[in-house]
């Protein structure tokens, strides 16, 4: 089993036709459930950033427009994410077993991105000799 995790939420964009990361926060989770909290805590703030309800009193009126029906939904998409039981228990399941897990979604402009892997088998991979193939 593995013990602690290492979290982390980016957004990428292009600027000046280079592919942009812009980190949204880190997390160093000490179990697989507080890591899993924090994935879904994250995928609930970035949703509720980009699609906030227009009663917010911090808004001014007439500040949010709505969108097309067919642009991509990235709010909708992280919280179904955040909702589906099952979907938790795979990311539980292969945060477990020592495996990168890596969420992404995206609209027009930007990807967005949770992911987690295991503190100790980053650990394992260090310490592992590398493989060399000699080129003939």
């Amino acid at each position: 089993m593995h013990d602690e995790f290492l979290c982390h939420v980016t957004a990428y964009g292009v600027c000046d036709g280079r592919r942009i990361g812009v980190p949204l926060g880190t997390y160093r989770a000490p179990t697989l459930a507080l890591a899993l909290w924090w994935l879904r805590d994250r995928a609930s703030w970035m949703a509720e950033r980009l699609d906030p309800q227009p009663d917010i009193p911090y808004l001014p009126r007439g500040a949010l427009t709505p969108v097309a029906d067919d642009a991509p939904d990235v709010p909708r998409v992280l919280r179904a994410w955040c909702a589906d039981d099952l979907q938790q228990e795979l990311v539980a399941d292969e945060l477990a077993a020592g495996r990168l897990v890596r969420l992404a979604t995206s609209d027009d402009t930007t990807e967005y991105e949770l992911m987690a892997e295991s503190v100790d088998a980053l650990r394992m991979q260090r310490a592992a000799p590398p493989l060399v193939v000699p080129v003939a």
